[in-house]
Formats: structure tokens, sequence, C-alpha cells
């Protein structure tokens, strides 16, 4: 078996075992009320982080260049226009020119 096989493996154990252990562990009873509102908010937190970091990240180090303004315009054409499509768009399309210049 080679080691890439072996590690596939590895984490598809290790993940059930992971998603197994909360409903095991609840047994069928309701999650606390403070803790379900710090889960909600765990999403956004992780989602806005994976942005951040793709959009400033160089490889080794910060950087602010074509991604980040593109990031950026497409964040704004989200929030005033509410339009998932237009903020995809707009992002690639400034990213795109920004770096044909």
């Amino acid at each position: 078996m080679s080691s890439s096989v072996a590690l596939i493996g590895g984490c598809a154990v290790v993940t059930f075992i992971i998603k197994g252990i909360g409903p095991f562990a609840l047994g069928g009873r309701e999650l606390p009320l403070w803790f379900t509102s710090v889960v909600i908010l765990l999403a956004p937190a992780l989602f806005t982080a994976l942005v951040v970091t793709q959009a400033l990240a160089d490889g080794d180090r910060l950087t602010i260049g074509p991604d980040t303004v593109g990031v950026a315009a497409g964040g704004f054409v989200a929030w005033r226009l509410r339009s998932v499509i237009g903020c995809v768009v707009v992002a690639a399309v400034v990213t795109a020119l920004l770096r044909a210049v």
C-alpha cells in the first residue's frame, strides 16, 4: 500500500470519528443556547479568514495587489447590490484588468 493511500484512508477514518463524536456525546439532547450562538458565528469567521488570506497572501508574505483590489471591488458590489453573480463578475474583471496593466 502506498503512503498516499494510507494517508487518505487515515484522514477518512479520523473525519468519520470526529463527525460521530458529536451525536454520540449528545445523545439526542439540545445544545445550550450560548453554544449554538457561538457555532452560528463560526462559518462567517472562517469564510472571512479564507478570503483575507487568499486576497493578501502571496506565497510567503502579505502583499496588496490585483487580487486584493478585485476582492475589494467584489465586496463593494456584494454590499451595495446584494448580487453574488455581480460580485464574482466584478471581482474577476477588475483583477484581470489590473493584471493586464
